[in-house]
């Protein structure tokens, strides 16, 4: 397959995806950290409650904000740009709901190895589509993806066994694709940024607060959140850099490379995700009284997070070619 030719549109959006992964990468600490601050300040609320109420209000303030820039024309969206957010909605929020409670039925390790499989699977599928190899590269660059997250999280081999865990991990990493696959649809071409994010974000806002609604032990425990200054602080950072920010990027400048580059582009989240957890953990902590240590560097870090660079390295010497109309957006 012919290279697609270099140009600076291209070498920005994997510079604004790449800055898109480190808000994720910023998420990892954030996330686990109002998960403790839950524990504390709600004692009797299962974990159901504590996922979908950590992940609720940060797309609930989103859609807020949205709405307030869009103040004067936010009700002016098309059928496509309804069409593209809801269904995105959708698959994020399906993924990060199996991806989180499969998350209580394995170890980290494995999660972080298994959510990845959707690097392997974008490029399975596009060459199933259209009956053609993306090519020797891609493979490789896969290839060194699923190892490089495999050592970065520790993965043992011996240890895995498929049940309620690993098979939800797995199907997270289905919807993941999904998402990634739909942004790249060609007749979405025209669609406006902020109007279907904000439907995206609005469809989430929607599902995780039906679910916190389900989940809640009584009506003061999705009101006592709201008093904790910790509380609210790590959720507005949550809101600002990993939804809005994350989002917003990813929803803007994916759709300028393929969908085989953006899925390997994703795999560098965990790399951040390592780094912010040698640090942010004692920061949080200090400030909010929870116990949460700093994780150590060690070589799976560097081998890992090596390895997975490298990948991105290769397939940007040769990235594959964009469709015409995909790429006029």
């Amino acid at each position: 397959m012919r290279p697609a030719p270099r140009t600076p549109q291209h070498t920005q959006a994997i510079v604004m995806l790449l800055l898109a992964n480190l808000f994720w990468g910023l998420s990892f600490p954030v996330i686990k950290s109002i998960t403790l601050l839950h524990a504390q300040l709600l004692p009797d609320a299962g974990t159901w409650f504590s996922t979908a109420y950590t992940i609720a209000p940060r797309f609930l303030l989103a859609v807020i904000v949205l709405l307030a820039w869009q103040a004067r024309s936010f009700w002016r969206i098309t059928r496509a740009e309804l069409k593209q957010g809801v269904i995105l909605g959708l698959f994020a929020a399906a993924g990060m709901l199996f991806q989180v409670d499969g998350l209580q039925f394995t170890a980290a390790s494995t999660s972080a190895f298994l959510t990845q499989f959707y690097a392997i699977m974008i490029p399975v599928y596009l060459a199933l589509r259209s009956r053609r190899t993306p090519g020797a590269l891609v493979w490789i660059s896969c290839s060194l993806v699923l190892a490089g997250v495999a050592i970065l999280g520790r993965f043992d081999w011996r240890e895995l066994t498929f049940g309620r865990g690993e098979w939800e991990t797995l199907l997270s990493s289905v919807f993941f694709m999904g998402q990634i696959l739909w942004l790249d649809r060609s007749e979405f071409v025209g669609n406006r940024v902020e109007k279907f994010t904000l439907v995206m974000f609005l469809t989430e806002a929607l599902v995780f607060l039906g679910l916190s609604a389900a989940t809640a032990p009584s009506v003061d425990a999705l009101v006592l959140p709201w008093t904790s200054p910790g509380w609210l602080g790590l959720t507005a950072s949550l809101t600002v850099f990993c939804t809005l920010g994350a989002f917003l990027i990813m929803n803007r400048w994916q759709p300028k490379i393929t969908a085989t580059e953006a899925g390997l582009i994703y795999c560098v989240e965990p790399i951040f995700g390592s780094v912010m957890a040698l640090f942010l953990p004692a920061m949080i902590s200090a400030w909010t009284a929870i116990n949460y240590p700093n994780e150590s560097a060690t070589s799976h870090l560097l081998i890992g997070g090596g390895l997975i660079t490298l990948a991105n390295v290769l397939i940007q010497l040769r990235p594959p070619a964009k469709p015409a109309a995909a790429a006029s957006k």
